[in-house]
């Protein structure tokens, strides 16, 4: 089984963030539920040092550390579910 390794980036609690916390965890839980899913939620105004690590220039930013390639979705995740998916290649194959 592979392990799925998400990190979210946001700038406090705000309705972007809000929403965007609330579709990362309806995928974990639902699209994804075949698979071990791991992910972090990073306030950016609270961490900035993340931030400048992993380069978060815009918030939210959602980071697939694992499986490789790291992709990178910006946004509230608004969009089409399986779009989301789509953009950070997921279900692993």
């Amino acid at each position: 089984m592979t392990r799925i390794v998400l990190q979210l980036y946001i700038a406090g609690r705000t309705p972007r963030s809000e929403r965007a916390i609330a579709v990362l965890r309806r995928l974990c839980e639902h699209e994804l539920a075949a698979y071990e899913c791991d992910f972090t939620i990073i306030d950016v105004l609270a961490d900035p040092v993340q931030a400048e690590i992993h380069k978060i220039l815009a918030t939210p930013t959602l980071i697939k550390e694992q499986p490789l390639p790291q992709r990178r979705v910006i946004g509230d995740l608004a969009a089409d579910p399986s779009e989301v998916l789509n953009a950070l290649n997921l279900p692993p194959t």
